[in-house]
């Protein structure tokens, strides 16, 4: 058994299987229990490795040939994936309160396959396929068959699809020159086309305007797990680009431009945010400004903390992105609308739901105690070292995300005093919400506890790590 098959090629059998599924309770624990199933068969035997049970040795063999290319995950990549695929099973399991197994689970599981067949497949020039690949098959997920696609989904293809010809072309520009830039003007214009690919693929300001859009029109919880897991393997893929070129790792401009990506995005999307009255629009917004958050722990002097950063706002950014969108889905059940006029005094009937959207927005802003508040914390403080005006702007951009919280906490508790507090979420809904809550403190009073499992994530890269 290879670790292609394991973790690319028996995800993407599941996921055909469970699409024609006829229960979605059952699609639902299928998908979370081979996700999961993943995640420990990575932790216990990582590919390249053996692991000796009795007088047995069970190896999984690191690559795979397959139409002349080669797919290999090894011992390094077991980190992400346990990570990705853990991941993943906390957004399937949370279909059981959200709804859309069957879209989500399936053509999750398809599109996460996708996403780590980029990660493996040498030539690395052959990733930007994959990952338009995991767009195109994402596309049943946000717009179910019968329905009519928006402005919003057209332009998430139209964008991710320009990400690929301009990675592309950058990758076969810059394919002699992996040693050392021996034209300066081949470099030039290789990273400029590396830049506008990467500035495509992750949504950086002013190239976002689809997501608002597509959380308008599509299902939060199915946007808020395609924005979870895209931006996630789009980070990595652009660290292995800058890990592979010594001249772009080395590189004085490139921290000033991730810098400069990295404060647009998160200002505009936290100023934008504050004006918003659309819950989907806001939980856009905030996804967007974490793609600013994730730039600006790249640039930063200190590539060892930078990267510590980054990886460490994987896991509680996914915590309160899924609480945040499972509540915003139970609420638009029940309104129909995810405006503040349709919602108004929600909170007596949905309470759980009313402060899962409070409180994961108020995480995403790094409030105290809270899942993202030690790792914004200390992004934070090393901008303050560099400058004090990017600090500065830093925390406009979050205390945006703080006013909006503030604003949507009004309007769900803007009720009569004669209306009574009824809880009518279903039990399901209650239990996962309230395991989601508890997650989101006990992350961020005791963020230590993912330190032995991404502690290890920067061995995957053969430069940056060291």
């Amino acid at each position: 058994m290879t670790a292609p098959i394991v973790w690319i090629g028996l995800p993407l059998v599941l996921a055909a299987l469970l699409f024609i599924l006829p229960r979605e309770r059952l699609i639902s624990y299928l998908g979370t229990l081979f996700a999961l199933g993943l995640a420990i068969t990575a932790y216990w035997i990582p590919p390249g490795t053996a692991q000796r049970i009795g007088s047995i040795s069970l190896r999984i063999e690191p690559s795979l040939s397959l139409f002349g290319r080669q797919l290999s995950l090894d011992a390094g990549d077991q980190t992400l994936l346990i990570l990705v695929y853990g991941m993943a099973a906390f957004w399937f399991f949370g279909t059981l309160a959200a709804g859309q197994a069957r879209q989500v689970v399936s053509l999750g599981l398809a599109v996460i396959a996708l996403l780590v067949a980029s990660l493996a497949v040498r030539p690395f020039l052959y990733a930007a396929l994959l990952v338009e690949m995991a767009v195109l098959v994402s596309v049943p997920l946000l717009a179910p068959p019968g329905s009519r696609p928006g402005r919003g989904l057209l332009r998430f293809l139209i964008y991710q699809t320009f990400a690929m010809p301009f990675i592309l072309l950058a990758g076969f520009l810059l394919s002699g020159v992996e040693a050392g830039p021996s034209d300066v003007a081949q470099v030039v214009q290789a990273g400029i086309l590396l830049l506008l690919g990467f500035a495509f693929l992750l949504a950086v300001f002013p190239l976002n305007t689809w997501i608002p859009l597509l959380a308008e029109e599509a299902s939060p919880y199915a946007v808020g797990f395609l924005l979870t897991m895209l931006p996630t393997f789009g980070l990595v893929l652009a660290l292995n680009f800058i890990d592979r070129f010594s001249w772009l790792r080395d590189s004085a401009q490139l921290p000033s431009i991730l810098q400069t990506a990295g404060i647009l995005t998160l200002v505009t999307a936290g100023i934008w945010a504050a004006f918003q009255r659309h819950l989907g629009r806001i939980a856009a917004y905030a996804i967007i400004a974490e793609t600013g958050v994730s730039l600006l722990a790249m640039s930063l002097p200190d590539r060892q903390i930078g990267l510590q950063i980054l990886f460490f706002l994987f896991i509680p950014r996914a915590l309160a992105l899924g609480v945040w969108t499972m509540s915003i889905s139970i609420l638009q059940s029940r309104a129909g609308d995810l405006r503040f006029a349709a919602l108004q005094g929600l909170a007596r009937q949905y309470p759980l739901a009313s402060a899962g959207v409070v409180f994961a927005n108020l995480a995403l802003a790094g409030t105290p105690l809270l899942a993202v508040f030690p790792v914004r914390q200390t992004l934070w403080e090393n901008l303050a070292v560099q400058s004090l005006p990017l600090a500065l702007w830093f925390g406009l951009a979050s205390l945006g995300l703080w006013v909006i919280a503030l604003r949507s906490l009004a309007v769900l508790t803007m009720f009569s005093e004669k209306t009574e507090w009824v809880s009518r979420e279903t039990w399901p809904q209650r239990i996962l919400l309230g395991i989601g809550l508890l997650g989101l403190f006990l992350s961020g009073i005791f963020p230590q506890w993912a330190q032995p499992l991404l502690a290890n994530l920067p061995a995957m890269f053969d430069y940056l790590g060291k």
